[in-house]
């Protein structure tokens, strides 16, 4: 289902100011349940009083955290800013949410042992990376080959959380397990290259202009990619993207169910 001309309007500044797919998807979502609980009422003829009463709703009603609301806050705030032109009062006043911040999981050195005695193969290198280098979910999954400096034993995070570029340590442990991953991923682009549709894999704004080849280049690949190509639904050229960041959700949750580790424990946790 296509988004309105509204809707793909601030989808496509966004995309021209080079914010995060992700970041996108999230403001769209917020700022399209803004419109719908106002009865689709165009934004043009809101302004604070109705970005009090949602957030008041998504609180009183929704009873959501406060980083949620924070986070419906500035969807709305980069609407009015950027896209209405009429930035909203740095005085709103709206119920802010109480919920209480839940206490970070902590895994025992015990726990962590028979955690990896239970996690599946195809999924292990991904999950060491998340426990040695403190990589979030999708700073993993996104990994590309040229992330990987083997001389220096680190690892280079792009547009992190916030935008942000860091570089953290990579454990020698995996080094081995890494050369493999790429020979594997090399294997990967020579038979895609020998598809008449394949257009190599998906960059990031400008570059594909300004660095034409790059696509088909290993330095650019996925470090874990999919083992299916797919239609980018951003120009619908046949792709390889990344593997699905659930595929390894799904296996912290097995491997701490197997490991019998009575603690919620997700990806975050291995940070």
């Amino acid at each position: 289902m296509s988004k309105s001309p509204f809707l793909q309007l601030i989808s496509d500044t966004m995309f021209e100011r080079r914010y995060a797919k992700r970041t996108i998807e999230t403001y769209l979502v917020w700022i399209k349940g803004y419109i719908y609980f106002h009865q689709k009422k165009h934004p043009v003829q809101m302004g604070d009083i109705e970005v009090e009463a949602y957030l008041n709703h998504l609180v009183l009603k929704n009873d959501v955290a406060a980083s949620t609301q924070s986070t419906a806050l500035n969807a709305l705030a980069f609407l009015y800013r950027e896209i209405i032109k009429q930035p909203l009062s740095l005085d709103l006043r709206f119920v802010k949410s109480a919920r209480q911040v839940k206490l970070p999981v902590v895994l025992t050195f015990a726990e962590v042992k028979r955690f990896f005695e239970h996690v599946n193969s195809n999924h292990r290198l991904a999950i060491s990376i998340l426990y040695g280098s403190g990589l979030r979910l999708m700073e993993c999954v996104r990994l590309r080959v040229q992330d990987i400096d083997f001389d220096y034993k680190s690892l280079r995070v792009w547009n992190g959380k916030g935008g942000k570029h860091r570089v953290v340590t990579l454990a020698d442990e995996l080094i081995p397990s890494l050369r493999q991953q790429i020979v594997l991923v090399q294997q990967y682009l020579s038979a895609d290259c020998h598809h008449s549709d394949f257009q190599g894999v998906w960059l990031p704004h400008r570059l594909r202009v300004k660095y034409i080849s790059a696509a088909k280049d290993i330095k650019w690949q996925y470090l874990f990619p999919s083992r299916q190509l797919s239609k980018d639904p951003e120009t619908t050229f046949l792709r390889r993207h990344h593997i699905d960041e659930t595929s390894l959700q799904k296996a912290v949750r097995h491997a701490a169910k197997k490991a019998q580790i009575d603690k919620h424990v997700t990806p975050h946790t291995l940070r």
